[in-house]
């Protein structure tokens, strides 16, 4: 059973504003694109996975995850993450009911295709599951079998909010690359100490080149 993922990309400008102490305006879209093109070409290579649909309206994101296979969904309803989330999926849905579909966060740049595999293949057990974020209170991912709503609650406390929707949350070990989403400097470090995509990698040794 190969998985639809949805990905949202909310708008560059607007992206990964708490990584302000380790890049600047003009360098943080730039990272928060090379974050969403490392994120997009690892699950597609994932074989558990036949296609990747990114909502977002932010031109040079879809253009640029269009290169690498995806699908791109406007995001119509413009009521923030989970709406996007919610529209994805019913625009895969409507022209492939039987399809599983699984909301992944755009921002996993160390992501391995091998780990997305063993984490969709555990979720395939259960009507919906998602997967912890490695701080432990957020989400990285979200799942729905067949026939069953994703029904997305990321935000604050989605660890908390999902569980208490009914999802299973997968305990797995060996899956930090799915895991490990950047949101702050920490997080960008930790995602460089696992190993991330050369997008990811070109951007960041910018940054490194910078500060010194």
């Amino acid at each position: 059973m190969q998985w639809t993922l949805v990905v949202p990309v909310k708008p560059l400008a607007r992206a990964k504003s708490r990584l302000a102490d380790t890049a600047h305006d003009g360098v943080r879209p730039g990272l928060a694109l090379a974050f969403a093109q490392d994120t997009v070409a690892a699950a597609l290579a994932c074989p558990e996975v036949a296609d990747v649909a990114v909502v977002t309206d932010d031109a040079r994101a879809g253009r640029e995850l269009a290169k690498l296979g995806a699908g791109i969904v406007p995001d119509e309803p413009g009521g923030g993450l989970n709406a996007a989330l919610a529209h994805g999926a019913a625009v895969v849905r409507a022209t492939r009911p039987a399809c599983p579909v699984a909301a992944l966060n755009a921002d996993l740049p160390a992501l391995r295709p091998a780990e997305l595999t063993r984490v969709l293949a555990a979720a395939t057990e259960f009507p919906r599951a998602f997967l912890a974020d490695a701080a432990g209170i957020g989400t990285t991912l979200l799942a729905a079998a067949p026939g069953r709503e994703l029904t997305p609650a990321f935000g604050m406390d989605s660890r908390a909010r999902h569980r208490a929707s009914g999802a299973v949350e997968l305990q797995l070990e060996g899956v930090d690359s799915v895991r490990q989403d950047v949101d702050t400097g920490g997080d960008l470090r930790a995602a460089l100490a696992l190993g991330v995509g050369p997008r990811t990698a070109a951007v960041a040794a910018r940054l490194l080149i910078a500060g010194q």
